[in-house]
């Protein structure tokens, strides 16, 4: 079988209204894939930067799939909270990027957004908090449904991805 290789980390976020941010992430790929080693799903730590804008996480990424095929190729689904003064976790934006089909060292940016839901619920989460999320993640990387959403554009999410792939030419793929 075909194998994968992506060794890298989250390195962390900017352009967030708030600090005290952490990201909640996970793997989806397709039927041909199975997951040889790692995590496919997990979550950073929460950080408050005291100067500068950009929360840092260095989360580590390691993860070792095999294949029969292209389809399903890799993507990463990104969720970023942020947490306030009392604890309580508010959705900050959904975001989602493709692992790179080529071997090597890549540095990614993921642009971020979130659902506005109605003007009340835009009050309210002013002066309460909270906000509209998706009942269905699956929309965030599917597009199916996803250009009836009211969104507002969020920060950024920096990652260094490194892909090894191998057997690929053995099994018919070019690389």
């Amino acid at each position: 079988m075909a194998e994968l290789h992506i060794i890298g980390q989250i390195i962390g976020a900017s352009g967030f209204p708030q600090k005290s941010l952490f990201c909640k992430w996970e793997v989806h790929t397709g039927g041909a894939w199975r997951l040889l080693s790692g995590l496919k799903e997990g979550q950073t730590q929460v950080d408050s930067p005291h100067s500068g804008e950009m929360a840092y996480w260095s989360h580590p990424i390691d993860l070792h799939y095999a294949t029969k095929g292209l389809q399903g190729w890799p993507k990463l689904h990104l969720q970023v909270w942020h947490q306030d003064s009392f604890g309580r976790y508010q959705l900050y934006g959904y975001g989602y990027c493709h692992v790179p089909s080529s071997p090597g060292h890549h540095r990614i940016s993921c642009v971020t957004w979130r659902p506005l839901g109605s003007w009340q619920e835009q009050l309210a989460r002013i002066f309460v908090g909270g906000g509209p999320q998706l009942r269905n993640p699956d929309l965030i990387y599917s597009g199916a449904d996803r250009y009836r959403l009211h969104t507002e554009a969020m920060g950024t999410v920096n990652l260094e991805l490194g892909v090894i792939i191998r057997h690929f030419d053995k099994h018919g793929v070019e690389s």
